[in-house]
């Protein structure tokens, strides 16, 4: 059984930082890509970032680039999400999600998410 466990989340002033952890289990992670998105109060799930795995090739929706960095370390079986620079519109709460971005719509598996709060 796939589980995902999100950590990091939190309330930061705009310009700060945080770094969301996903520690995975029940699959081969090495194998898998790994996202990232966030889903505010009444919105659909949003993506915000991908790493394939292998050459570890890492993708952003354009509102994060140059912000955001994405990781992993399939020795922890972990993903992270390294924020930078937050804005008060990056408040949401985020999911990691196993494999490739589907689409709002798709069924992941998935975690149980963590608020991160940039208030205005």
């Amino acid at each position: 059984e796939v589980h995902l466990v999100e950590s990091g989340g939190g309330s930061v002033q705009p310009g700060g930082s945080l770094r969301l952890s996903c520690v995975a289990s029940g699959f081969t992670f090495s194998r898998s890509a790994m996202t990232w998105a966030r889903q505010r109060p009444g919105e659909e799930l949003e993506w915000v970032s991908t790493i394939n795995r292998n050459l570890q090739s890492t993708y952003y929706t354009n509102s994060v680039k140059g912000r955001f960095v994405i990781s992993r370390d399939d020795n922890k079986n972990t993903v992270y999400l390294q924020m930078n620079k937050l804005k008060t519109e990056d408040t949401a709460v985020y999911f990691c999600l196993k494999g490739a971005w589907l689409g709002p719509g798709a069924e992941y598996d998935r975690g149980l998410g963590t608020q991160v709060t940039v208030p205005s």
